[in-house]
């Protein structure tokens, strides 16, 4: 039977000082989706809200994507997934073999401090599921506590969109906090690539997390590997 992920996507579409739009960032769900159908993985796209699922415009600039982001914008099926997403609330977490957060700025806003991702979240982590994240979304791990009343993430390496890269991307005057000090203010091993907007994947363990959008596909081939070797363990 093939590996059952919930891939989480935000459902804020604008930065709260600006107004200005934003959303999920489209490569970030693609090369991870693309990388789990190879596998035969089944994959439920979710979001706290459930509905409709706003696409970041930057994301769809033609230096942000690639051949297959663009197949997928114009595959009006896959497109509909983001047009009626379930609710976390709907979800059952013994259901799912991986939990993957996906980014974009909107993340900032809704998975901070959602209550129903955090309990999900440790479920399948202390079940021994993968819990994951690229980007952004690293914003849902912040405040996962485990049953003992740990953070998830102390002592814990992982990585996640840089403030760094917030400065060169031009909007960490929109952003409501900086992720990266919020990571280690909570005791987190906060790694990231020496250049920005390269690639960097951390994997400790079952927690697995990818530095920007050019990380999303390795950080996606980890959590495979790492599922493929708990498969032939047991």
């Amino acid at each position: 039977m093939g590996k059952r992920i919930l891939l989480v996507v935000t459902n804020v579409d604008h930065f709260e000082a600006t107004d200005e739009a934003t959303g999920i960032w489209l490569s970030e769900l693609t090369h991870v989706y693309d990388e789990f159908a190879r596998k035969h993985y089944h994959q439920r796209i979710v979001s706290p809200q459930g509905g409709r699922i706003p696409i970041d415009p930057r994301s769809l600039n033609w230096l942000a994507t690639d051949s297959t982001t663009r197949k997928k914008h114009k595959n009006t099926s896959f497109m509909s997934l983001l047009d009626r997403t379930k609710s976390i609330h709907e979800i059952e977490a013994d259901e799912y073999d991986a939990i993957f957060f996906i980014g974009g700025h909107g993340a900032m806003w809704d998975f901070l401090h959602h209550e129903t991702l955090h309990h999900v979240t440790r479920l399948i982590y202390e079940h021994g599921g993968v819990v994951a994240s690229v980007c952004h979304g690293y914003c849902a791990l912040l405040n996962v506590r485990l049953s003992e009343g740990a953070r998830l993430i102390k002592n814990k390496k992982l990585t996640g969109f840089s403030w760094r890269e917030e400065e060169l991307t031009g909007v960490a005057y929109q952003v409501p906090y900086n992720a990266e000090q919020l990571a280690k203010r909570y005791g987190a091993s906060y790694k990231s690539a020496l250049i920005p907007f390269t690639r960097c994947v951390v994997t400790d363990g079952n927690l697995i997390t990818g530095q920007n959008p050019a990380s999303s596909r390795r950080t996606a081939m980890a959590v495979i590997d790492y599922l493929e070797r708990q498969s032939t363990s047991k």
